[in-house]
């Protein structure tokens, strides 16, 4: 999964498309099968992952989101696609829609984003959905790493800006195995949901890369606390308990 990138230009949205209006799923998602996905991703991952949860009374009821994650392993999406407790519109690297993922991901509500091109449909698309009170996930990383967040691109404030949405931080850790270690029995994950940052103000591009920066400054400081949580075995709540 990936961010959104580099936002199309201008600040207003498409007006021949109109996908997904007054939903929080795009048009042309089946809500039973969201639903069902995200029933599997909560208990999926139990066998093999003990997941820990910090401060999910964090996480809005209703109204539009944009979720903000570090992204460091493949199964982080599908980890907070069923951990977050509502349905939640993510943006996926078009790489993913192959083979029956081509078919399965549009009819779960997750939308192709082409990395490093100016892509308005799965903006638009995202827009509509925050319109209607969704939320959508965006990595703004841009793609796997280290889930330091050393740098973030300008699409998920860009998508709060325009959808006048406020932003919710949120962090995994331990998803990712570390370089050099072998296979690891049923290793610790922790997520740690932040304070929702509210939605960006101006038009301007200074005040975008603010908002950007905003973004990957709390994700930054997330991380490093939830390391240090996890530094001392602080407890959370288990994922299972949902």
């Amino acid at each position: 999964m990936s961010s959104a990138g580099s936002p199309v230009s201008g600040s207003d949205r498409g007006s021949g498309n109109d996908q997904g209006a007054g939903t929080d799923l795009p048009e042309g998602a089946l809500g039973w099968m969201h639903d069902l996905a995200r029933w599997i991703g909560t208990w999926c991952f139990v066998p093999v992952l003990r997941v820990r949860v910090h401060h999910r009374d964090r996480i809005p009821a209703s109204g539009p989101v944009v979720l903000v994650a570090n992204h460091s392993s493949f199964v982080d999406g599908p980890l907070l696609m069923g951990l977050i407790g509502r349905r939640v519109v993510f943006l996926v690297k078009q790489e993913m829609f192959r083979g029956p993922f081509a078919v399965l991901l549009p009819w779960i509500g997750q939308l192709a984003v082409r990395r490093g091109a100016p892509d308005r449909r799965p903006l638009t698309a995202a827009l509509d959905v925050l319109s209607g009170g969704g939320m959508v996930a965006v990595f703004p990383e841009g793609t796997r790493g280290s889930g330091e967040v050393a740098a973030a691109q300008q699409g998920a404030a860009w998508l709060a800006r325009t959808g006048g949405a406020p932003m919710l931080p949120v962090v995994c850790r331990g998803t990712r195995r570390p370089e050099g270690s072998g296979r690891r029995f049923r290793p610790r994950v922790d997520v740690l949901v932040g304070k929702a940052l509210p939605a960006p103000q101006g038009r301007g591009r200074a005040e975008l890369a603010a908002a950007t920066e905003q973004v990957r400054d709390a994700l930054s400081a997330l991380v490093a606390e939830l390391d240090e949580m996890r530094g001392r075995g602080e407890p959370g709540r288990d994922a299972s308990e949902t």
